[in-house]
């Protein structure tokens, strides 16, 4: 295996399919058999699901929610996704356990570094919901602060694209995607790849992001045994 310990996150609009909202039980799936074919293969793995697909804080501030309420309830939606990853991964042979950023046993256990590590070492796939557990932060944010935490080699945003692109591929089918760019002309390019927050923890802290389609059964597995796939950004 290319890596030995990877963050991967995966956005909670990724889980909803082609709907709106909820889970698409054939992507989770998808997602399931590849999180557990790569934790089989002796490679460490966390994960950050973010929870858009069934309540996103800052849409519903839109509405009238107050800000802080509105994130809360952001992170219990990750909670939702992260136990149906945790359940799917469990009932293929995985295994799988999440931690959640502030206490709720007996949903989760209460995320502590040292005891995600523990469990990585056991060969155990870490979900860790609630993401930063604070308000104004994403789970990009997120994922980019237990990347760095538990010492992560890279960091991999599955996405429904195959990377990033000079504009939104969905919308513009002119747009032109990379294989590798820096963490540099990502800004100059003002291209979105993670929020601002996210992206300056990662460049500041050396950690790559890989941005995949984790649509594509298979396509996990190849980038963690070293296939090239999507796009790298490095410092």
């Amino acid at each position: 295996m290319k890596y030995k310990r990877i963050l991967l996150k995966i956005s909670g609009e990724s889980l909803a399919g082609s709907g709106n909202n909820g889970i698409d039980e054939s992507i989770l799936e998808i997602y399931a058999r590849q999180i557990a074919e790569v934790a089989g293969n002796k490679c460490e793995m966390a994960i950050v699901a973010g929870g858009g697909n069934i309540f996103r804080g800052l849409s519903g501030t839109e509405s009238g929610f107050d800000r802080v309420k509105g994130d809360q309830m952001g992170m219990l939606a990750t909670v939702i996704n992260s136990l149906a990853l945790e359940n799917a991964v469990n009932r293929l042979g995985g295994k799988a356990k999440v931690f959640t950023s502030i206490r709720m046993e007996p949903v989760g256990e209460l995320y502590k570094r040292d005891r995600v590590l523990e469990e990585l070492d056991k060969g155990i796939v870490c979900i860790l919901a609630g993401g930063t557990g604070n308000p104004f932060f994403t789970t990009d944010t997120a994922a980019a602060l237990r990347a760095v935490e538990i010492g992560a080699d890279v960091l991999l945003k599955g996405t429904r694209v195959d990377g990033v692109y000079t504009d939104d591929p969905e919308k513009n089918p002119e747009a032109e995607r990379f294989d590798k760019i820096s963490f540099e002309d990502v800004i100059s390019r003002r291209l979105k790849v993670m929020d601002p927050t996210a992206f300056t923890l990662c460049r500041e802290n050396r950690m790559p992001i890989i941005v995949f389609d984790m649509n594509k059964q298979g396509n996990l597995m190849k980038l963690v045994s070293g296939t090239e796939t999507g796009t790298l950004i490095y410092i």
